[in-house]
Formats: C-alpha cells, structure tokens, sequence
C-alpha cells in the first residue's frame, strides 16, 4: 500500500493519501476544483417526484458546500513512528507533508485537489514525493467530519486527523496562493500559468510552499511551518525545508501587502537575496 514504510503495522495506518495506493483509481476527468452534487436526471420533468429530487438535491449540495468549508484550514495527525503530519486546506486545493522537527528530517509530502460526494472522499495527486507516478491519478476514500476531527477510511485502514486550534487568527492570508510576478533587473515580470508551479497554501497559522510541475512529476521543493501576517509584516517560522535541514528553527521576515486581491510579496530570503513577488488566488486563476 505505500512506498516509503514498508511496515503499516509499525508505522500505524495515518497518512493514506501521502502513501498512495498500488491499486490507485484510474486518472479522473474532474477538474477537482468542483463539488460533485448528485443528479436527478432519471426523474420526469414537472412531477412531484421532480420537485421533491431537486429540493433534496439542493440541500445536499448546500449541505456538501458547508462540509467543503468546514473542511478548511490545519489538522495534524502522527505517524506510528512519532512523525508529525500536517495537512493543509484552502480554496479547493490541499497538502500533505510528514516531517519531523526536532531532528530536522523532511519524510515526504504530496498535494492536489479534491471533491466531496455524498460520503466519499476523493484527492487528485499534482505532487507526490513518495511515489511520482502517482501524480495526475486519483485516491478515493470514505470520510466523517465530526466537530474538529476528521476520520478517512480506505481498505480497512482508517486515518484521523484533529483540527488544529486556529480560532484566534485573523490572518489576511489565508488561501493557496500561485506566483504570477517577479521582480527580475528591477523589472516586475508576469509569470504565465502552466504544469510548472509555485504554490503557497496557507491556512490561519499554517503556511507550506511548494514549486512542481503537474505534467511529468517532477518536484523542486518545499517548506512550512508557522507564519504571522501582521501590521504589513509576514514572518515565516520554519520546521521543515526540504532543500536544506540546517533551515529549520530560522524565522524569515518580509513586507506583505494585500492589493487588488493579490499578495504582495518583498525582503530577503534566507540567504540574503531581495525578493519582490506577486501572488494570486488559484481561484482567480
């Protein structure tokens, strides 16, 4: 069932969806940004029956909708091994990353969209850093969403997930966010969407960034931790950083400013170099 522990008794059965499956679902024709709502096209027209099935079919949807709203923002769960697994929800899109802070190990992370339909679950990979012949597949699994737990069940292994405590934050940021400019030579340059991308998915207190491309699976890298977006000042406290362990612990400031919908984005990076970016919403892409 999974690439990176061999072992599931061991390692405990959390973290479905970043394991993949061997049997995975075949490539979905959903675009994963939709809600899937149930239909009532086999009922006649203009009959009681009708009225009644659309009217169930609304409240379904709207029942779906506030599900798909509930769903946002951080949970966190724990491997069998003590790893910590933090999954992010925000605008249709979510991630998956399995890290462990205190000794500074990156293990893993995968992302993607999803849709909900009547009980069922179902995760379309654009990343996968455990298995990338995963990417472009979907997963599907059962889920019950009770007050800030969250259960998925999939093959008789069950992963609960517990929301992280968010109720404070008035984060400006929360989102998942694609670059769309850089600063080059003085000179803001537009980036033009394609399968190469570089994500930030954010919830109240929780941030992961993450740069693949959705076509051939290949990824670049990634990082998260926490972040404070307050008083026009963006800090990032990093607890995983994929590219360089030596990372974690650091804490990296920058200016931020929210204009015409998109986030902007300037300061120095990690190692000095000036950043000044633009970052939109993926749902206004």
């Amino acid at each position: 069932m999974i690439k990176l522990l061999k072992n599931t008794t061991a390692a405990g059965l959390s973290f479905l969806l970043l394991m993949g499956c061997a049997a995975s679902d075949a490539t979905s024709s959903n675009s994963g940004d939709q809600i899937v709502t149930s239909g009532s096209s086999a009922v006649p027209t203009g009959t009681a029956a009708s009225t009644a099935a659309n009217a169930s079919a609304s409240t379904y949807s709207a029942n779906t909708a506030q599900q798909v709203t509930e769903l946002e923002g951080a949970w966190r769960t724990t491997d069998g091994q003590g790893n910590e697994v933090v999954m992010l929800v925000q605008d249709g899109f979510m991630t998956f990353a399995r890290f462990n802070q205190q000794n500074k190990q990156f293990l893993g992370t995968t992302g993607g969209t999803y849709t909900l339909s009547n009980g069922s679950f179902e995760f379309k990979y654009e990343f996968n850093t455990l298995d990338s012949t995963q990417v472009g597949s979907t997963i599907s699994a059962d889920y019950k969403l009770e007050k800030d737990q969250w259960t998925m069940s999939r093959d008789g292994a069950t992963d609960t997930w517990n929301r992280i405590n968010e109720s404070n934050s008035t984060s400006p940021l929360a989102g998942t966010w694609r670059i769309t400019g850089r600063e080059r030579d003085g000179q803001m340059n537009a980036m033009r969407p394609g399968p190469r991308k570089t994500l930030k998915v954010l919830s109240g207190t929780r941030f992961q960034w993450i740069a693949f491309n959705s076509e051939t699976g290949q990824f670049s890298g990634t990082g998260g931790g926490t972040y404070t977006a307050e008083n026009g000042k963006y800090t990032e406290n990093i607890e995983f950083f994929s590219r360089d362990s030596s990372r974690v612990g650091m804490s990296l400031s920058f200016n931020f400013e929210v204009k015409d919908g998109n986030w902007h984005h300037s300061g120095q990076s990690s190692t000095g170099a000036p950043v000044n970016e633009i970052w939109s919403r993926i749902s206004k892409d």
